[in-house]
């Protein structure tokens, strides 16, 4: 039986654009380098917004305000399965990355499917039009 993980991402926007955070090699080629959401699994006892401050804290070293839920989505990959649960968030500081291979903002019509990892794909395009929406 697979594994099946809880996970949380970060939908960090800042003037119109989405920050994107690559990741580098992986043992699954089908995540390694990928952009994907800055967030990570969700520990026992946590509520999926302590997970994230956590998670955003401990990659970007940065303090984030959690503002509202974005979506859900659960994904197959070939040796886990994950349900991503995103959330709007703004940062409180500065920030820098500790274990990505790169950090971008991204505009709308940058959001590639083909450049994300798989599982974050689904919330690309609620992403499209909030983004768009931001900018009108």
């Amino acid at each position: 039986m697979k594994k099946h993980l809880e996970v949380v991402g970060a939908v960090l926007i800042k003037d119109g654009k989405v920050l994107a955070a690559k990741r580098g090699e992986s043992k699954y080629a089908y995540v390694a380098h990928k952009y994907e959401f800055v967030g990570g699994k969700i520990e026992a006892g946590e509520t999926p917004e302590e997970a994230l401050v956590r998670e955003v804290k401990e990659e970007l070293r940065a303090d984030i305000r959690v503002l509202a839920h974005f979506l859900d989505m659960t994904h197959e990959y070939p040796n886990f399965s994950i349900t991503l649960r995103t959330y709007l968030c703004e940062f409180l500081s500065g920030f820098q990355s500790t274990e990505h291979e790169a950090l971008r903002f991204l505009s709308a019509d940058e959001l590639k499917e083909e450049e994300w990892a798989p599982a974050d794909v689904p919330a690309l395009v609620k992403l499209r039009e909030y983004l768009s929406d931001c900018v009108r």
